[in-house]
């Protein structure tokens, strides 16, 4: 007991103090972007795409109602292809993701890290627990507005409607975040990032890219009600008295079922972008989040057009959502209906 005790306080110990040593150096490490563009010695592709990210800067306050502030106007380098590395786990036989809890933010279902060798090794110590886990790259993060994010190399590889996107959505988390409730938080991030490009889009008019954007955004919902149906299947599985073996042959039988479905959506739909996300060993982490990202977009899309896609109306209800009670909360999730319900 007394053992088991010190394991997690060290393991809990090394993963504050990583996060306080990762947080300092990329702060530290951070250039002013226009500083940067007026340099002579900055690579002009680099040049470019941090003109770029400075018009999206602008634009995300002064038409999609999101904080005025210094945040992702200045750049960091990385020597690495993420900021952090994700480690998501679930049990064995269940969908319920493990949790972490934080100060300020509440418990998410998540441990984040800026090293991914500690992300992989925190996923191998879950995993001799008897978890399925997953490790997942992380562009990009907001820390709330408390301190001011900074670009980072691993946002700029991604092109530029995706880069926008990734922008809108950690401020959105600026504007209205509500501590431990992930689902709510993410589905209106969501949902502000993609209403906020396709604004954007709409005003360089760029119709080609925003053709992309849109085939990009259909394509993630068709992965996600995979994900989703599949994720039901399971549940239902799960929740039957059976034997680790039985369990584990269907279990198996329900992933085979989902790759089936995404070659005859593939077959049906170009480009494939989730072609690698089957391209590996498939487990209850690669399911357990989808709900809590994904599910409840579908509510503030409803909210946002009920108010005719007038952003500060839409973001002014959202925050008196964040005052109702956790069930108000979840009820508003589950439906687009819940979205009336704010006005009266």
């Amino acid at each position: 007991m007394f053992s088991l005790f010190v394991l997690t306080a060290c393991t809990t110990l090394e993963w504050y103090g990583q996060a306080l040593h990762g947080q300092i150096r990329l702060m530290s490490a951070r250039e002013d972007i226009e500083a940067l563009i007026r340099e002579p010695s900055t690579p002009p592709e680099l040049r470019e795409k941090l003109r770029l990210a400075l018009d999206v800067r602008a634009f995300a306050s002064e038409q999609l109602g999101l904080p005025d502030n210094a945040s992702y106007t200045r750049y960091v380098e990385l020597e690495r292809d993420a900021v952090v590395w994700n480690v998501i786990a679930a049990p064995e036989f269940s969908l319920q993701p493990k949790t972490w809890c934080y100060p300020l933010v509440g418990c998410l279902a998540y441990r984040g890290w800026f090293k991914q060798d500690k992300a992989d090794r925190q996923a191998r110590r879950l995993a001799e627990q008897g978890f399925d886990t997953r490790v997942a790259p992380v562009p990009a993060y907001s820390t709330l507005g408390r301190l001011e994010d900074p670009l980072t190399s691993a946002m700029l590889r991604w092109d530029d409607a995706v880069l926008a996107g990734l922008i809108f959505h950690e401020l959105a988390h600026q504007r209205v975040f509500v501590p431990g409730e992930t689902a709510f938080n993410e589905a209106y991030a969501t949902s502000v990032e993609r209403a906020g490009v396709e604004k954007w889009l709409r005003q360089r008019g760029d119709v080609d890219e925003l053709q992309r954007w849109q085939a990009r955004v259909q394509a993630r919902k068709r992965f996600v009600e995979l994900l989703l149906q599949a994720r039901a299947r399971l549940a239902e599985v799960y929740a039957i008295d059976l034997t680790p073996d039985i369990m584990q042959a269907a279990k198996q039988v329900g992933f085979g079922q989902l790759r089936a479905l995404h070659r005859q959506q593939s077959a049906l739909n170009s480009p494939d972008f989730y072609a690698a996300f089957f391209e590996r060993p498939l487990n209850n982490a690669d399911l357990a989040l989808v709900a809590t990202y994904e599910a409840g977009v579908h509510a503030f899309d409803a909210l946002l057009a009920e108010y005719a896609h007038d952003l500060e109306d839409f973001h002014s209800a959202v925050a008196v959502l964040a005052k109702a009670s956790p069930e108000q909360r979840a009820d508003f999730l589950q439906a687009s209906a819940g979205a009336q319900a704010v006005r009266e």
